[in-house]
């Protein structure tokens, strides 16, 4: 295949250059159709076998995998760091995760189910819940083996196919995840796995062959997905970008509010959609907290993401680092002050040619700075003050977005008080960015819509058929005469 392409791309060398982009582009085209339709082949004869297996049955192969997973935990923990850059002890908290999550929806498989309506006269109706047919996963570069374990796992559980096309930053953790599924007893043609761009993503969205497609991205990308998706009435999860608020109450535990706004903001390097990139801290002790969370943010050690005491590892690459490092100058520009980080960080050891960022604590924000408006993905904080709790709600409501947010306070009422009122598709009461298997996740607004993980996945990766049975001999029809 590399043979061929290199013998083709020589020929296209001999035209000038748009020319040769052009032919390239075709080549590369052709390649794309070929390999997916090969892939969908593939996964159409599969999920005639696989839709057939009791639910029980798949359920046992995920739970198989599961301990695969753990077995394999610090191999595949190391491939992650290599895709992405993420610290080794934050890969390892990742990939046992995804084994919880295997574990969950093997573990429900046998309550999947429909219902039954008893009618009048004898009559009844059965509601069966059936596979979709061949789902679509693209996946986010941020947590590549975690993304797409939510979505694998309640798409086969459910009786679906499933093929995959990780970002083209971080390729490796899929093949694994992959490789693994099939040990566990996945017969073959039940999971693919396709590489690619963008061309490749757009041919799957069109595809008349897939019945949904789940994404996990940024807005933008979403919405042209949505948009590819539109003509074959696809089934569609969109999980997709945020800038989430924490409000943080004076009668809060202090520590513990710094705590998750770490938690919500540090993680790998930033680059997580539900991180909580803009802090609402009550005026009477904004200096308090800003000094601690400073304080606990110069302390995070930067650099080789294999070494066990590193906090925070490598953007994904040089050019998000440099869109990162041009929101932390243009705050700088609109009046904000940078209480600590926001530096490209070149680490002592010279092996290490990623891109480092010092996280980054910004102070004296307003709402319409650009920093507190737009997702940035990067390790980027924005600590904003408010006087009472209608307004740091109506100011945490005014977004765009609505993935998630968080609540810190010690009043109960307040608490849920406030939750009730954000408009976002999870929110946090004392912790951040917690994310239990039996829970779902999704957002509001332009954060997308579906949800991955806890029942209300089942729901979005399978669909209903409902069944009337008429009992009597002779059925009542007034046109007949």
């Amino acid at each position: 295949m590399e043979k061929e392409y290199h013998l083709l791309r020589c020929c296209a060398l001999l035209k000038n250059k748009i020319l040769q982009q052009e032919l390239l582009c075709l080549i590369f085209l052709v390649r794309v159709k070929k390999m997916c339709n090969k892939l969908l082949r593939s996964a159409q004869e599969a999920f005639c076998l696989w839709s057939k297996k009791c639910p029980r049955e798949r359920g046992q192969i995920l739970l198989s995998a599961a301990n695969k997973i753990r077995e394999k935990l610090d191999a595949i923990a190391s491939a992650e760091v290599i895709d992405t850059g993420k610290p080794i002890y934050e890969a390892k908290i990742d990939i046992a995760g995804c084994a919880d999550i295997l574990e969950y929806f093997g573990g429900i498989a046998s309550s999947i189910s429909g219902h039954h309506h008893q009618l009048s006269d004898g009559n009844f109706a059965m509601v069966q819940r059936e596979p979709i047919g061949i789902v679509a996963g693209i996946g986010a570069w941020n947590y590549p083996f975690q993304v797409m374990t939510w979505k694998a796992a309640p798409a086969l559980v459910c009786g679906n196919a499933f093929i995959y096309k990780p970002s083209e930053f971080t390729p490796i953790t899929s093949v694994i995840l992959a490789e693994i599924l099939t040990d566990a007893g996945l017969p073959p043609g039940v999971v693919n796995i396709v590489q690619g761009g963008f061309e490749t993503g757009e041919y799957i969205c069109k595809n008349p062959n897939i019945s949904k497609v789940t994404f996990t991205g940024s807005v933008q990308t979403g919405q042209k997905i949505v948009k590819s998706c539109a003509d074959t009435m696809k089934k569609i999860t969109m999980e997709l970008g945020g800038k989430s608020a924490l409000i943080v109450f004076s009668d809060c535990d202090i520590i513990n509010a710094v705590k998750a706004t770490l938690l919500g903001n540090f993680f790998t390097q930033g680059e997580v959609c539900s991180n909580c990139t803009r802090v609402y801290v009550q005026k009477s002790i904004l200096k308090e907290f800003t000094e601690h969370l400073v304080k606990c943010t110069k302390k995070l050690r930067i650099g080789d993401p294999f070494d066990e005491n590193t906090k925070v590892g490598a953007v994904i690459n040089e050019n998000h680092g440099n869109k990162i490092m041009k929101y932390i100058d243009l705050a700088r520009k609109e009046g904000a002050t940078i209480e600590c980080g926001g530096k490209k960080i070149v680490p002592e050891k010279e092996s290490l040619k990623g891109f480092f960022i010092s996280p980054c604590v910004i102070t004296d924000c307003n709402d319409d700075m650009t920093v507190v408006k737009e997702e940035i993905f990067g390790p980027v904080v924005s600590i904003l003050s408010f006087d009472n709790e209608d307004e740091s709600v109506a100011r945490a409501n005014a977004s765009p977005y609505g993935l998630a947010a968080g609540v810190m306070t010690k009043d109960i009422q307040r608490a849920h008080r406030v939750a009730n009122a954000l408009q976002a598709g999870i929110v946090w009461i004392n912790n951040y960015n917690i994310f239990p298997p039996e829970v779902p996740f999704g957002g509001y607004k332009l954060s997308g819509y579906g949800r991955e993980n806890g029942l209300a996945a089942i729901n979005d990766f399978s669909q209903l058929k409902t069944v009337y049975v008429e009992m009597n001999t002779e059925i009542d029809c007034p046109l007949y005469t």
